[in-house]
């Protein structure tokens, strides 16, 4: 099978300088959705059909098994596809997709090119309540598709008819060419429809068949930023039906957002307004408070993840307590039973088993071994203005708080950190480390105060 997929529209009512299929829907361009469909039904040949922002779209999608073909004017979806015959293997059929139509089942698409055999020409229809705007399904008296006519061009009779185009339609490849060269562009948009190709498949003596989706939503383009956000919700709300069907606790369905594939074991619990990018993968009985953003990251079971926590990059192991207000950035790792708490942020750095961070520290580029207190205010200094470098602090360290590590710096097994003291030197096993300091007291001292008016 060969599969064009048309992506050259320029999406004016978007208006925005990014071309219509490349707008995000679950954190993916609209045509990445279109391009994972096709490659489930295996084509021999895979076809995008570019115009508007070509050099864009080709990067954002490139890929080996795809291939461009270029709309240099955009004339309509019969001259669109017309572009990319000579891409095409005659002897199979070609199934025709749309970059903007993202939410297609490939199950429905099989359902189509299977009743397409042997030469027919499918059409996948859908029967709406309110067809405005579509080109609609013109049957004769027996039931057999005589024609498809646009809105623009239908009479007020035909405009009554509820079954519309959807634009999916599988063709004979070998005739195609001979029926899009025959195209004439005599309709209210000046255009070359590829629609009109069923009345030459009709002249011609192929029969037309037809199916419809499961669901009317598999057929919804997108041309406005409202229909995008509409979609957005749809699957949004299908990926929430899974998780539920699959026993994860979702507070409200309505209010989560997967922007890549979440992996959930038993008993997770998900509350309101938490955001999953890349790929996120949550073990066994992981409970998740709200508003959390977390990015390729994979939580250990029973972790718990407190509100308004950010993850993106790290490895967090079993019984782990985060949050709120936790930050661990990319290259992060904490070992079971960590403590990382409110207004701690974490990059690139190992805590061990049971290491404890609980309140207003930034851990960077450090090795922290397992049984680690760290105190509040706690900053490894790891950068010199040019260079990162690292700290290293062994297992069973108490550091005390408004301590600043100054890398490269080690601190060896069992040493205590007294509060407020700069290490810079590398500290070994068992040791207190202090600054010295002198405080003084002295009496006599009045206060400043404001005078009463």
């Amino acid at each position: 099978m060969n599969i064009v997929i048309l992506a050259a529209g320029a999406g004016k009512r978007m208006r925005s300088a990014l071309p219509k299929v490349l707008h995000p829907l679950a954190g993916r361009p609209l045509l990445s959705h279109v391009i994972d469909t096709a490659r489930t039904l295996k084509p021999g040949r895979l076809v995008v059909v570019v115009g508007h922002g070509a050099e864009q779209v080709r990067e954002a999608v490139a890929a080996p098994d795809v291939q461009f073909a270029l709309q240099t004017e955009q004339l309509g979806t019969g001259h669109a596809v017309q572009q990319a015959l000579p891409l095409l293997d005659p002897s199979q059929p070609t199934l025709v997709l749309y970059g903007d139509v993202p939410l297609t089942k490939a199950s429905t698409l099989k359902h189509l090119t299977d009743a397409a055999v042997e030469g027919r020409y499918g059409v996948l229809t859908v029967t709406l309540d309110d067809p405005t705007g579509y080109g609609r399904i013109v049957r004769d008296q027996a039931g057999y598709v005589q024609r498809i006519v646009e809105q623009k061009d239908a009479t007020p009779e035909q405009q009554k008819i509820r079954e519309i185009n959807t634009g999916i339609v599988v063709t004979p490849t070998a005739q195609l060419a001979m029926w899009l060269a025959s195209l004439k562009n005599d309709n209210a948009q000046g255009e070359y429809y590829l629609t009109d190709v069923v009345e030459r498949a009709i002249e011609a003596g192929f029969d037309i068949v037809t199916t419809q989706p499961d669901e009317e939503w598999e057929t919804l383009g997108v041309n406005s930023k409202a229909q995008l956000a509409e979609l957005e919700r749809v699957h949004q709300g299908n990926v929430a039906a899974e998780l539920l069907a699959a026993g994860v606790t979702l507070a409200d369905p309505a209010r989560i957002d997967v922007r890549g594939t979440l992996e959930c074991g038993r008993d997770v619990s998900i509350d309101v307004n938490c955001v999953f990018e890349g790929r996120v993968t949550l073990a066994d009985n992981v409970t998740i408070g709200p508003n959390c953003v977390i990015r390729d990251a994979a939580i250990g079971a029973g972790t718990r993840i407190d509100a308004f926590t950010h993850i993106e990059g790290a490895q967090v192991g079993a019984q782990v307590v985060l949050g709120p207000y936790a930050r661990l950035r990319p290259g992060t790792s904490l070992a079971d039973e960590a403590h990382v708490g409110n207004f701690v942020e974490v990059k690139n750095a190992v805590l061990g088993h049971g290491s404890k961070a609980n309140h207003l520290t930034y851990i960077g580029d450090a090795d922290i071994g397992a049984r680690v207190n760290v105190g509040a205010g706690t900053i490894t200094c790891n950068y010199d203005g040019a260079f990162k470098h690292r700290t290293v602090i062994e297992d069973d360290v108490f550091v005390g708080s408004d301590t600043q590590l100054v890398a490269p710096v080690r601190v060896g097994r069992g040493v205590t950190i007294a509060a407020g003291t700069t290490v810079w030197k590398d500290v070994p096993d068992g040791m207190l480390v202090l600054n010295d300091k002198t405080q003084t007291s002295k009496g006599g001292y009045v206060r400043p105060t404001k005078k009463k008016s």
